[in-house]
């Protein structure tokens, strides 16, 4: 369910299930005037209920966690007439009467994604045994799940011993696990990073979704948790290629990728003093075609690190760095 959303950036959550597990998607619920399309077929709750669908999912995630008041009419439908409703916000479906007493009524589930476990530590620093990589990013929703997932994928077609690693909402319905990093209280986010990621053997490689960005006026407090938790050994920076500016926040700009590494390398030495770049991430979507191969390349130049669009170039070029670095 996309509503009316306008920002293809705000509807990640649907985009990412459609992107990376398209064959549990039967349709997308859209509201008239919406200006996103997943590029599945549009879809009623009747038709869902009718074609055995079991789940409604909140594919939505704009800034705040709100959803406008018109869209609980539709959710609440979907609840009586048996769907699951599945959501990712920082809102809980138990705070909505009219959902609560429709699914009791029909029986189905009021899944809420974004409920971090009970008792989480404190970050200890402690070196753990195995591998981490963690995807972070000049800005939010520049690529670092799919980066990570992409990454994860690439290793095990590899043959090399990895877990993808979720820590948002959009990565937890992908693989059905995971911590909500940005649901936790400050104190417990770095514990939640070393629970995420625990003690392994020497081949694994944890690869973790990360989340907002060290440079963001909002966010920035959840990535450098997660950062010092994680304890990587290795990260790969994320940047929409056409970005100049915060998304959502235009009047602060973005850093340059330069800066970002710089930043990187030297808070994550706090608690992985081994920590090294192995490449960047560039969701090249918004350049024109002959553009793209420039762009990396001139970009792969400046830094002297692979550049790639893990979903045209694949992560090739990135493993080889890693496989010549941790040998």
């Amino acid at each position: 369910m996309i509503g009316e959303e306008e920002d293809p950036t705000y509807a990640k959550t649907g985009q990412g299930i459609v992107q990376w597990r398209p064959e549990l998607v039967a349709g997308q619920l859209r509201f008239p005037g919406c200006q996103v399309d997943m590029g599945v077929p549009d879809m009623t709750v009747d038709e869902a209920v009718s074609q055995g669908v079991r789940s409604l999912i909140i594919g939505v995630a704009p800034i705040g966690g709100i959803i406008p008041d018109n869209w609980w009419n539709v959710i609440t439908d979907a609840a009586h007439q048996g769907l699951d409703i599945v959501n990712g916000l920082h809102l809980k479906l138990k705070d909505y009467p009219k959902v609560v007493e429709a699914a009791s009524q029909s029986d189905s589930r009021l899944i809420d994604i974004r409920v971090p476990p009970k008792n989480l530590p404190v970050g200890t620093g402690m070196k753990r045994l195995g591998k981490r990589l963690l995807t972070v990013g000049t800005d939010c929703a520049v690529g670092k799940k799919y980066t990570a997932l992409a990454l994860d994928k690439s290793m095990r077609k590899a043959g090399m011993n990895s877990t993808f690693r979720a820590t948002g909402q959009t990565g937890i319905i992908i693989v059905g696990a995971g911590i909500p990093i940005d649901a936790i209280k400050a104190d417990f986010i770095s514990g939640a990073a070393e629970m995420l990621s625990p003690d392994n053997t020497a081949d694994h490689w944890d690869v973790i979704e990360g989340q907002g960005t060290l440079f963001h006026p909002g966010y920035s407090g959840v990535s450098l948790g997660l950062l010092h938790g994680s304890q990587p050994d290795a990260f790969v920076v994320c940047h929409d290629a056409t970005r100049k500016v915060m998304s959502g926040w235009e009047h602060y700009p973005l850093p340059s990728i330069g800066e970002c590494i710089e930043m990187h390398n030297q808070l994550g030495q706090r608690t992985n003093p081994d920590i090294s770049c192995v490449g960047i991430s560039i969701n090249t979507s918004g350049l024109p075609t002959d553009k793209r191969e420039k762009y990396l390349n001139n970009l792969q130049m400046e830094t002297g690190l692979p550049c790639i669009d893990p979903l045209i170039d694949g992560c090739g070029a990135i493993l080889d760095i890693i496989r010549e670095i941790f040998k």
